[in-house]
């Protein structure tokens, strides 16, 4: 299977059918080199700001707000480009305000058979949690899927051991982890946590950033880092643990051919059996609960 990771450039728009060709000429670009499942990165979304001027665009608060009335448009514009393009999507995370005002972090995944699954950012960062003033969310998830069991870890989510760890121990195979990092600091993080992660889990894991500069943006006005595919190093897959690395800060698509056989193989059977030996100390590791969205 292939998968694609977009290091997503954040632009200014002038109006919201700009922002469906922008997305929709993305999705047609994979599509066209065999991408079964796209993964677009953290808080891409916020390019929508721009859509209620400058003002409202450098201000968090009031983005979040005022981005809130396109996003039942913005989910249906996605299903339907998963259902049109026949492609697994995870569209880029959208920060939501609920009922009592807490602002959270959210990554969609949309199926070509309409179905959508939800998984909430869990841990904050701290210019999250004590600049924005967003909060972490839950549960861990699972979505079971005709491509196999995939999870999501929201950026500083993949950083956290317990996490995926939840995951592949309810059967997921495919950890996708997009991102949105200012520094090399930060994006250099995320990296060594797909990484660690992966050789952990015996499991691959897609990390997707945002891109480029966008100095009017309250939430992403600087974006570095390097979209990549990372695997265990182990029998069957490459030997150094790196599928797929990106031209770092480049707006593109990263490829990467992945096989669920192999991390089915490994965890049985593989050069060595970390997802199985590392219960051998002991301890209690947090339970994900799976989500079916093999229909619509």
């Amino acid at each position: 299977m292939r998968i694609a990771a977009a290091q997503y450039p954040i632009d200014w728009l002038d109006s919201l059918d700009d922002w469906k060709t922008k997305t929709r000429d993305w999705v047609d670009r994979a599509r066209s080199r065999g991408a079964e499942l796209l993964v677009f990165p953290e808080y891409g979304s916020m390019e929508l700001a721009s859509l209620f001027g400058r003002e409202v665009a450098g201000d968090i608060h009031a983005s979040v707000t005022a981005m809130g009335d396109l996003l039942p448009d913005v989910n249906t514009h996605w299903r339907e480009l998963a259902a049109s393009s026949g492609a697994h999507i995870l569209a880029p995370s959208f920060p939501e305000r609920d009922a009592v005002g807490a602002v959270r972090n959210v990554a969609r995944l949309f199926t070509p058979a309409g179905a959508c699954g939800e998984q909430a950012k869990i841990v904050m960062t701290r210019f999250e949690g004590e600049r924005w003033g967003f909060v972490g969310g839950g549960p861990i998830r699972v979505f079971e899927t005709t491509l196999g069991r995939i999870a999501i870890d929201i950026c500083y989510d993949v950083e956290f051991p317990a996490i995926a760890r939840a995951q592949a121990e309810a059967g997921a195979w495919l950890i996708l982890a997009p991102s949105a990092t200012e520094g090399v600091m930060g994006a250099s993080r995320v990296a060594i946590g797909a990484a660690a992660r992966a050789l952990e889990n015996q499991c691959y894991v897609a990390t997707a950033p945002t891109s480029g500069r966008a100095s009017w943006s309250a939430a992403v006005d600087v974006n570095r880092g390097a979209a990549r595919v990372v695997c265990p190093p182990d029998i069957g897959f490459a030997e150094t643990g790196l599928l797929a690395v990106g031209e770092m800060d480049a707006a593109q698509w990263v490829y990467a051919e992945v096989d669920p056989g192999l991390v089915t193989s490994a965890r049985a059977d593989g050069d060595v059996l970390i997802f199985a030996d590392r219960n051998k100390p002991g301890g209690t590791a947090p339970k994900a609960e799976v989500i079916d969205l093999t229909t619509g």
